[in-house]
């Protein structure tokens, strides 16, 4: 078996308990960062939009198993991101879009579809409004999901470690 993709397997397991229990208790108006997206956007622009999809899968799944949300929301979502994600991988830009900036725009714009997935999915309030839907539901968790991914950029490893 490939090392390569027995990684994130291995960052998913600490990354989903810190995603469910550390998570919450910085999330600003309800409001927080999705951990578990910004490794599944890393490993799509690292190894393609397949391989993307299937981690968005499977990582879903666990993730609705073991956080009790309901089954198959998080799984849609993150399958989703991952396909979006995978739109901007090339194998020959694979530093520039996991080191620069562009990364922080992919993980914004996934972040930002997945958080309006995962809550039209999940959420049962039908009287919210348009605004609140956009703003508080979409753009605000991507922008704090993106925010959360400087933190790849800053202490991106040396090439071949990941």
């Amino acid at each position: 078996m490939n090392w390569n993709y027995l990684k994130p397997i291995l960052f998913f397991i600490p990354l989903s308990v810190f995603q469910l229990a550390v998570v919450p208790l910085i999330s600003v108006y309800d409001i927080s960062p999705n951990l578990i997206l910004i490794l599944i956007v890393y490993y799509t622009l690292i190894n393609g939009q397949i391989f993307g999809m299937l981690i968005g899968f499977i990582f879903g799944f666990i993730f609705d198993l073991i956080s009790g949300g309901l089954l198959g929301a998080s799984m849609l979502s993150f399958t989703i991101s991952a396909f979006l994600a995978g739109y901007f991988y090339n194998q020959n830009k694979i530093d520039i879009n996991t080191a620069s900036l562009l990364f922080i725009l992919i993980l914004f714009l996934c972040g930002t579809i997945n958080s309006f997935i995962y809550s039209g999915i999940s959420n049962s309030n039908s009287d919210i409004s348009l605004i609140r839907l956009f703003l508080y539901i979409g753009i605000l968790p991507g922008l704090y999901t993106s925010l959360l991914g400087l933190t790849v950029i800053i202490f991106k490893p040396k090439k071949g470690i990941v």
